[in-house]
C-alpha cells in the first residue's frame, strides 16, 4: 500500500527511552535505542505523565520525533512512559505456526486426502499409476464370422483372476470405457480354420457411430491344427459416450469355416483393457 508522508511501522509496539523532565520545557525528543522515532500520529500513542494517561491532541501533540505537552513541565514531573503503537490497523506478518486451518477461507473440503492449491481451493491429488485393468473372454467356441463378437461374453472370474477399478461395460458386443484416458486394448485369440485362414480385428469409434479398423491379424491354418495370435492398440478416450471399441472375427474371403475357441474356465479368446493415464 502507498502512503502520503511517512509509512507507518507495521504492528510494531515500541517503548521509548526514558525522558528526563526539564523545568519549564514542554517539547521533548522521542527515541528508541537512542534513535529518533516518528509515530504515525498522536492517536497511535500511549503517554503517561505523573501516572495519568494523556489525551492525544489536547494533552500533547507530535511533530516528527518531537512530543509537545500542552503546558511546560516542571521539576518533579515524571514522564512515566511513551508507547508507540505502530500501525494498529495491520497485524503485520504472523509468526510461524500461528495461523490455523480454521482461519483459512479456502473453498472445498479440507481433510487428510486433500491439499491446498495455489488458487486457494482444496483438491485431491490426481491418481498415480494404473487405476483400471479389466479382461473379458468368450465362454464358448465361436464358429462364424462375427461383427462384432457379441455372444457368450463374460468378465474373467476364475480363481486367482481379478480386475482393478471400475471396469468396462458391454452391450451387444460394444465396449464402453469407464472414464477418459489413454487405454491399452489387446485382443488375444486361439482358433482354427478348415479351409484357409482366420482373422481378428479391433475397431473403434469416436462418434458412437462410424467405426474404424485399428488392427488386424490373419492366421494361416491347416485343418486339425490350432493357432494363436494377438494384437493391441492404444485408444485415446476423450469422451466416454462417443469413444467405444468392438472386436471382430472372420475367415479369409469371408468364409465361415473358422473357429475361435472359448472357455468359461480359462482365457482362450479374450480382451484386455488397461488405463495407462490421463488423456
Amino acid at each position: 500500500m502507498a502512503y502520503i508522508g511517512k509509512q507507518p511501522v507495521v504492528g510494531n509496539f515500541q517503548v521509548c527511552d526514558a525522558i528526563s523532565v526539564v523545568n519549564g520545557q514542554a517539547a521533548y525528543t522521542m527515541q528508541v535505542g537512542s534513535t529518533n522515532v516518528e509515530p504515525e500520529n498522536a492517536n497511535h500513542m500511549l503517554v503517561s505523565l505523573n501516572g495519568v494517561l494523556q489525551k492525544p491532541g489536547s494533552s500533547f501533540t507530535i511533530s516528527g520525533a518531537t512530543i509537545t505537552f500542552a503546558s511546560n513541565l516542571a521539576t518533579g514531573d515524571v514522564i512515566d512512559f511513551i508507547i508507540l503503537l505502530g500501525n494498529v490497523l495491520d497485524i503485520g506478518t504472523p509468526s510461524d505456526s500461528t495461523v490455523s486451518l480454521a482461519k483459512l477461507t479456502a473453498t472445498g473440503t479440507k481433510d487428510a486426502t486433500t491439499f491446498l492449491r495455489g488458487d486457494n481451493t482444496f483438491s485431491t491429488l490426481p491418481a498415480s499409476g494404473i487405476t483400471m485393468a479389466d479382461q473379458w473372454r468368450i465362454t464358448a467356441n465361436l464358429n462364424t464370422n462375427s461383427d462384432p463378437i457379441s455372444s457368450n461374453l463374460e468378465r474373467i472370474d476364475t480363481t486367482s483372476q481379478g480386475t482393478l477399478g471400475t471396469g468396462m461395460t458391454e452391450s451387444s458386443g460394444i465396449f464402453s470405457f469407464p472414464s477418459t484416458g489413454i487405454y491399452l486394448v489387446r485382443f488375444n485369440f486361439v482358433g482354427e480354420s478348415s479351409s484357409d485362414s482366420f482373422a481378428g480385428y479391433i475397431y473403434a469409434t469416436n462418434d458412437n457411430s462410424t467405426y474404424y479398423e485399428l488392427n488386424e491379424v490373419f492366421v494361416r491354418n491347416n485343418s486339425g491344427f490350432n493357432e494363436s495370435a494377438s494384437m493391441e492398440t492404444l485408444i485415446d478416450v476423450t469422451n466416454t459416450s462417443n469413444v467405444k471399441v468392438k472386436f471382430v472375427s472372420g475367415g479369409m474371403a469371408g468364409n465361415n469355416n473358422t473357429i475361435m475357441y472359448g472357455s468359461t474356465n480359462k482365457n482362450s479368446t479374450y480382451f484386455t483393457f488397461i488405463r495407462l493415464g490421463d488423456t
